[in-house]
């Protein structure tokens, strides 16, 4: 019996949606196969799957994941280029109509609503810091963001700065104005080497306010954009599944059917797996309810978010045991799968993000 590797087909990760709404996704799904690798096609592929991709709350919430994790299952680097870019569609979004820090209304400097590839920048580190200044009746941007991911290649990016009353507020920012200057990332990482993350300068650098201070962590987006990194995740583990799969029928059609270990392993990871989708549609659906607008969002994106890292790790170490060292030696497919998907995950803290959500099932914040 002669089949075609799954790894040949693209075919989209169902959480909720219709089959014919997923066979919609096929067009993007080859294109993110053929930008594998090639960063500027990375990018005009985030551009395209923007402008199929629905806003998070406004009722295709289960949609847009689907977008991400199918995405992520042809490339695991294509989606973790993309989501950025969808995230800060939801936040420019999001964050039309609202106050800007000291009720300021700057007027766009480019960086506000322009088209090109967008990056969201918040992450902080020992040493750098970015300020947001007031200044000619808007703000400037001083001083250091670090673990910008493909910032000398973006266009613009939401950015997040401290103000001058110890807040922080987040801001829209044309890269390409003067004052920004990348550092060499100098980025030795054997997953993801394509998305390399390294520190961006700004020196009175004008920045279009996003809301006041603590809005971009306070609004229920923050949490609906942690759980779609976590859809991107699903969808990395979806292709290590996948994968495992096509390679027991391989072997079956060589005359090796599998053992009792492998398909209990499949079993474990289907199983898993449908639990996965299962409580994301769920949790899609709550959000398109209006269920999670409130504090109880973030509670929602640390389960959902550890309970797919967590099942990223088991995927690949099942799979990883059952078939030993020789695809990780010579399959750069696989190879590069898992070792993109291993950096990946590596936005879930763990046990600190548990801490944190133990903080809150001690205050009475849980479903049980």
């Amino acid at each position: 019996m002669n089949r075609t590797p799954d790894s040949q087909r693209p075919v989209a990760v169902r959480i909720s949606s219709a089959p014919e709404q997923l066979a919609g996704l096929t067009p993007l799904l080859e294109a993110a196969r053929a930008a594998a690798g090639d960063v500027p096609a990375l990018l005009e592929l985030a551009k395209a799957a923007a402008a199929a991709a629905p806003l998070p709350g406004g009722g295709r919430t289960a949609f847009l994941w689907e977008i991400l994790a199918s995405v992520t299952a042809v490339d695991v680097a294509a989606g973790r280029a993309i989501e950025p870019h969808l995230d800060a569609s939801a936040i420019l979004a999001q964050a039309a109509d609202r106050p800007a820090p000291d009720g300021r209304e700057c007027p766009d400097q480019g960086g506000g609503h322009s088209d090109g590839a967008w990056g969201v920048f918040a992450a902080e580190a020992p040493g750098l810091r970015l300020e947001a200044k007031p200044a000619d009746g808007c703000f400037r941007l001083h001083g250091a963001k670090p673990w910008c991911s493909l910032a000398a290649q973006l266009d613009h990016a939401v950015v997040t700065a401290h103000l001058d009353d110890g807040g922080r507020a987040a801001f829209a920012v044309d890269l390409h104005a003067t004052g920004v200057s990348f550092e060499d990332p100098e980025w030795t990482s054997r997953g993801l080497r394509e998305i390399p993350s390294g520190t961006v300068h700004f020196a009175d650098v004008p920045a279009v306010p996003l809301g006041d201070a603590g809005w971009y962590y306070r609004r229920p987006g923050f949490a609906w954009g942690g759980m779609g990194v976590a859809a991107c995740w699903l969808g990395g583990a979806v292709a290590v599944a996948r994968g495992f799969k096509s390679s027991l029928l391989k072997a079956a059609d060589g005359g090796r059917a599998p053992d009792q270990l492998a398909l209990a392993h499949l079993g474990e990871i289907d199983r898993t797996l449908t639990a996965l989708t299962g409580y994301l549609a769920r949790t899609a659906g709550r959000i398109d309810a209006g269920e999670l607008t409130d504090t109880g969002a973030w509670s929602e994106a640390l389960r959902v978010r550890g309970n797919v890292a967590t099942a990223v790790e088991r995927i690949q170490t099942l799979v990883s045991q059952n078939l030993g060292p020789a695809p990780l030696a010579f399959d750069e497919a696989y190879g590069k799968r898992m070792a993109d998907l291993s950096l990946y995950i590596r936005q879930h803290h763990a046990m600190r993000d548990d801490a944190q959500l133990g903080a809150l099932t001690l205050k009475g914040d849980h479903p049980w």
